[in-house]
C-alpha cells in the first residue's frame, strides 16, 4: 500500500486492497478514506471510489515527510483531530495502537490518548457474560475490544465481532442483536470506529439466495397414493394435478387421491387437522364439563355403561381397583346384552378407584396420552415399510456386533421387512419370521445400548465420549438401530435424560445442563466444590486444585466475587455434558433421521419424551383388559368366561397367582412389553371350546377355554402358560 507501506490484504481490518497497474498503485481503502489531506473530489466511479489519483500521489508526498509516531517510519498520512495534538501515524499502526477512526462525516482519527470511550455507571456489574454475536465470554470491563450497547443494559459485545456483523449485515441490517435497535446502535458504533458500508447485506447480494422459496411445494402426500406416474407428477387441470394444504403449503395431494372434485376446493393436510381438531377439543371442555356437573343421579352415571364383563369378585375379596369395561366385539350382528339382563349374580356395582397419590395418577394418565399419540404418529412412519424382506442373521450371545454386521450389508434397507434369523453356538439356525423374534432380537438390541460405552449415567443417561467410537461411526448406527426399532415394532430406549432428548430436538445450543448429567465422579466432585464454595478464598482455593482441568476446558475466568462460580459451573457443565460430545451427537443425530424420525420428535417432543425418557408403563389389569379385544357372541357360557377372565387379571395384579402380566403378554404375542407402535395385528381373546389356553402369536390371539368354574378357568390359565415359557426358555 503506498500509504501505509504494508502488504497485508485483510478487508476485515484495513479494507479492500485495490491495485491499478495503469498507475502502479496499490491502496488500503480504510488508508485511503482516513488520510488527512484528501478528499473526495471525483465522481464514484472515478479514481478510486472518487479518490483522484493525482490527489493520491500529492498525499503520498505529503506523507513521506511525516515521522509516525508508534512505528518510527516514514509516510504517516493520518493526524490526530483533537486540538494541539501533533501524532501521527499510518492506519495499521494505530488499529494496533488502539486508535479510533470514525468512518462518518469528517473521517476523524483519535489517538490512543484522546479517543472517545463509552460510559460505564458505577452500578453496573463487573463480572462477564455472552457476547450475542459468537455467545463467547466478555468480560464487562472499559477496554478498546470491548463495546457496550447504548440501547441495552447487559448487551455487551467484542468490537472484532461487531466488526465482522457491520461488514456481512451492512447499513440497512446492521442493528443491535438484542433489542433490534438501529438508528441508537449504528450513531455509537460509528462513534466507537466501527464501519459500516454503505451497501445491502451480504446474504441480498447472493445471487439466487432464495430461489428455493420460489418454488412451489410439489408432492403428494396421502398414505397411498393413486397417481401411477409417481407422487411427484402434477398435471394442471387434470385429476392429477397437486392441491397444496391451504393452511401450510407444505403438504400436497393430487386431486383424485383425496378425491377432490375440482381445484377451488379447500383441502388441509392431517398435521393442520389435528392442530385444529386440539383447539375445539380445547374450546369444548367448558361445555362438556358443564354437561357433566348436571348429572345429579349417580346412580343413572353408574348404569350408563353396562358391561357384561363385569370382573369376577370373590366373596371376602377386597379389590384395590377398578377395572373399567374392556373392547368387546360382538360376531352374528347381535346387540350387547344390557347390563340389567344378565343374572344377578354376574352384575357387579362399579367403585371409584382409589386415588393414593392424585399427582402420580395425573401424570401416569398424561404420559399414556402421549404414548398414544406417538403410537400413531409411528404408525404413519411405518407405511413406508414395503414388503420386500431382509433377513438379518443374529447371534444372541453377540448381539451389538451380529447387529451392526447386518445393518451395515449391502442389501439392508430400513424401509424393508425385516426378519430375524437366531442362531446358537452350535451354528445350528432356528429361523422365525414372526413378530415375537423380531421384537426379542430388539429388546435385547436396547438393552446393549443401556449399558454400552456409548452412553453414560445411570438410569437417565447421556452420550459419553467414546474416540474409538466416533472412528467406527458407531453413534450413528445407534441412532439409526433405536430409529428402526421405533418404526419396526420394537421397544423404545426409555433411557434418554432430559438433557439429551434436549440436545436433540431443540439443538445443544439451547439447553442448560444440570450436575445430575455429570457422570464423571471426578468431574462431579469439582463442580461441587466450586458450587458450594461458601466464601471467596474457598473458592480461589477450589480453582486452583483443579487449575488445569478448567484450562484443558476452556474455563478460566477472573474471579472477582463469590457470585461468580455460578457462571463457572456453568460453563464447566456446558463444556462436560455438551461441547464435549458436540461430534458424537451430531452423528447420532443424523442415525435418528432414519424414517424421519427426529423430525417427528422435532414436530411432537412431549409426545416423543414420554417414550425415549420413561420406561414402558407397568402392566396392570388396566392395561392388559385395554390392550385386549374379546370376540364373543351373546351366548351365556361366553359371558361367564369374560367375568373369569377379568377375575383373573385381578388375581394376577393382587399376587394371587403364580403367573405375571410379562407372562401372560409374552405367551400371546412373545413380548413381554408393549411396543411404543403397538401390536400388529391388535390382540384379541376368543372362547372356544378347547382344553387349554393356546397363544397364537401369528395372529397376537389368545383362545381361553369355556369353563364350567373359575379355579378350572385359573388352573388351566397357570399351567399351560408356566409350562409353554419354561420350556421355551430351556
Amino acid at each position: 500500500c503506498v500509504l501505509c507501506g504494508q502488504t497485508d490484504d485483510c478487508p476485515e481490518k484495513y479494507g479492500e486492497k485495490k491495485t491499478f497497474v495503469e498507475y502502479n498503485l496499490t491502496v488500503h481503502y480504510y488508508c485511503l478514506l482516513m488520510s488527512s489531506g484528501i478528499w473526495q473530489r471525483g465522481e464514484e466511479d472515478e479514481g478510486v471510489d472518487g479518490f483522484l489519483i493525482t490527489d493520491i500521489r500529492k498525499e503520498v508526498n505529503r506523507a513521506a515527510k511525516l515521522k509516525c509516531n508508534i512505528c518510527k517510519k516514514k509516510g504517516a498520512s493520518i493526524g490526530c483531530v483533537a486540538p494541539k495534538c501533533k501524532r501521527s501515524y499510518h492506519f495499521p499502526c494505530g488499529i494496533k495502537r488502539e486508535c479510533i477512526f470514525q468512518f462518518m462525516e469528517d473521517f476523524r482519527s483519535y489517538c490512543w490518548e484522546h479517543k472517545p470511550v463509552q460510559t460505564y455507571m458505577d452500578k453496573e456489574s463487573r463480572g462477564a457474560s455472552q457476547c450475542t454475536i459468537c455467545l463467547d465470554l466478555v468480560e464487562h470491563l472499559p477496554a478498546y475490544t470491548i463495546l457496550k450497547s447504548p440501547c441495552c443494559k447487559n448487551a455487551w459485545f467484542h468490537r472484532e465481532c461487531l466488526q465482522y456483523q457491520a461488514l456481512s449485515a451492512g447499513i440497512f441490517f446492521f442493528r443491535c442483536t438484542v433489542c433490534n435497535n438501529k438508528d441508537k446502535f449504528q450513531t455509537e458504533m460509528l462513534r466507537m470506529g466501527i464501519y459500516i458500508p454503505e451497501r445491502d447485506a451480504s446474504w441480498e447480494l447472493e445471487e439466487n439466495a432464495y430461489e428455493d422459496l420460489l418454488q412451489c411445494y410439489q408432492h403428494c402426500d396421502i398414505r397411498r397414493c393413486l397417481c401411477k406416474k409417481g407422487r411427484d407428477y402434477n398435471e394442471p387441470d387434470s385429476k392429477w394435478e397437486i392441491k397444496r394444504c391451504q393452511c401450510c403449503g407444505s403438504r400436497g395431494t393430487h386431486l383424485a387421491c383425496s378425491s377432490l372434485k375440482s381445484w377451488e376446493q379447500n383441502w388441509e393436510c392431517i398435521e393442520c387437522r389435528s392442530i385444529f381438531a386440539k383447539s375445539e377439543k380445547y374450546s369444548g371442555k367448558k361445555k362438556r364439563s358443564l354437561a357433566t356437573s348436571e348429572k345429579t343421579d349417580g346412580t343413572t352415571c353408574l348404569m350408563e355403561e353396562p358391561s357384561p364383563k363385569t370382573p369376577r369378585q370373590s366373596s371376602g375379596s377386597q379389590r384395590n381397583f377398578l377395572l373399567q369395561s374392556p373392547k368387546i366385539m360382538y360376531q352374528n350382528n347381535l346387540s350387547p346384552r344390557s347390563h340389567l339382563e344378565l343374572p344377578a349374580s354376574n352384575r357387579v356395582m362399579s367403585l371409584s378407584p382409589l386415588m393414593l397419590n392424585r399427582n402420580w395418577s395425573l401424570r401416569q394418565k398424561h404420559l399414556r396420552e402421549q404414548r398414544k399419540e406417538v403410537c400413531n404418529i409411528l404408525k404413519e412412519l411405518k407405511v413406508q415399510v414395503n414388503t420386500k424382506t431382509t433377513r438379518l442373521n443374529i447371534n444372541a450371545d453377540d448381539i451389538w456386533n451380529s447387529a451392526l454386521k447386518g445393518f451395515r450389508q449391502r442389501n439392508f434397507s430400513p424401509t424393508n421387512t425385516i426378519e430375524i434369523n437366531f442362531t446358537n453356538c452350535k451354528n445350528r439356525a432356528k429361523t422365525d419370521t414372526s413378530a415375537a423374534s423380531k421384537h426379542h432380537f430388539f429388546q435385547l438390541l436396547m438393552l446393549h445400548l443401556q449399558n454400552s460405552s456409548l452412553f453414560e449415567g445411570s438410569s437417565a443417561k447421556n452420550l459419553s465420549l467414546d474416540f474409538q467410537a466416533v472412528k467406527e461411526n458407531l453413534y450413528f448406527e445407534a441412532g439409526k438401530m433405536i430409529a428402526v426399532s421405533l418404526v419396526h415394532g420394537g421397544p423404545s430406549p426409555g433411557f434418554f435424560s432430559k438433557t439429551l432428548f434436549d440436545c436433540l430436538v431443540y439443538g445443544p445450543e439451547n439447553v442448560k445442563p444440570v450436575l445430575e448429567d455429570v457422570a464423571d465422579v471426578d468431574v462431579a466432585q469439582t463442580i461441587k466444590m466450586i458450587k458450594y464454595a461458601n466464601s471467596l478464598s474457598s473458592l480461589q482455593s477450589a480453582i486452583h486444585d483443579c487449575y488445569e482441568f478448567l484450562a484443558a476446558a476452556g474455563c478460566l475466568r477472573p474471579i472477582t466475587a463469590l457470585c461468580d462460580k455460578n457462571m463457572l459451573v456453568n460453563d464447566i457443565l456446558i463444556h462436560h455434558v455438551i461441547k464435549r460430545i458436540i461430534s458424537p451427537l451430531e452423528s447420532f443425530r443424523q442415525g435418528l433421521k432414519t424414517l424421519g424420525v427426529l423430525e417427528k420428535m422435532q414436530m411432537h417432543p412431549d409426545a416423543f419424551s414420554s417414550v425415549l425418557c420413561h420406561k414402558p408403563e407397568r402392566l396392570s389389569a388396566e392395561t392388559i383388559c385395554d390392550l385386549f379385544t374379546i370376540h364373543s357372541t351373546s351366548d351365556i357360557k361366553e359371558v361367564k368366561g369374560a367375568n373369569f377372565w377379568m377375575g383373573y387379571l385381578q388375581d394376577v395384579e393382587s399376587g394371587e397367582s403364580v403367573v405375571t402380566f410379562e407372562d401372560i403378554l409374552l405367551f400371546v404375542t412373545g413380548s413381554s412389553s408393549v411396543p411404543s407402535i403397538g401390536f400388529n395385528p391388535e390382540p384379541t381373546i376368543k372362547f372356544l371350546r378347547i382344553r387349554y389356553p393356546i397363544g397364537n402369536r401369528l395372529l397376537n390371539c389368545l383362545e381361553l377355554p369355556i369353563t364350567n368354574t373359575y379355579q378350572q378357568f385359573k388352573n388351566k390359565m397357570e399351567l399351560t402358560i408356566r409350562n409353554t415359557l419354561r420350556v421355551e426358555r430351556e
